[in-house]
């Protein structure tokens, strides 16, 4: 996001861009009606979704250094970092377990991606991401466990009818972003 907005400032300068974080549901639904000019989110693949595909972008197991150094072998019981009830990534990681039978306990939940990243620097668990912008300490332990393969998860830029001048640029450059750094090479 920073790449983008810094682009379209230099392109639109004195153009204001109110950026909003959000659950994807929530955001959808603004765009929907019309409070966003447009969104980035995630969707399970294989669904008939609205917005346009930008990528599919595979899920990976992570934990910290102190997690992954010290788990020689899978814990008993996994313990899970993990967003709030709604969340694709959670419902990825609690299915794909259950589907394994792999025994998992919630050890810290949280709203925040900085509070998962934290969680885990710390050996609290270990959680679902993709690997854009991953911390420095974190690292893929999936196949170190033998933990069971996850779904790959979409990212799609969803916008409402009648885009301004200046929101269709947006639009162009964050599309161009994308394609440039979160697609798997």
């Amino acid at each position: 996001m920073p790449d983008a907005i810094t682009r379209f400032s230099r392109q639109r300068p004195g153009v204001h861009v109110e950026v909003r974080a959000g659950r994807n549901y929530a955001l959808e639904d603004e765009v929907e009606a019309g409070q966003l000019d447009m969104a980035l989110v995630f969707f399970r693949p294989g669904r008939n979704r609205p917005g346009k595909l930008l990528a599919s972008l595979p899920l990976f197991w992570f934990a910290g250094r102190s997690f992954a150094g010290s788990a020689a072998k899978r814990p008993a019981v996994m313990p899970l970092v993990l967003f709030d009830h709604p969340c694709l990534f959670r419902h990825a990681a609690l299915h794909a377990l259950d589907d394994k039978g792999v025994p998992w306990r919630l050890s810290l939940t949280t709203p925040s991606l900085p509070g998962v990243w934290g969680a885990l620097k710390f050996g609290h668990g270990i959680t679902v991401r993709t690997s854009h912008r991953l911390p420095s300490g974190i690292n893929d332990v999936g196949s170190k466990l033998g933990l069971p393969r996850l779904p790959s998860i979409e990212l799609r830029l969803v916008e409402r009818g009648g885009l301004s001048a200046a929101a269709s640029e947006l639009r162009d450059v964050l599309e161009t972003v994308v394609q440039k750094r979160v697609r798997p090479k």
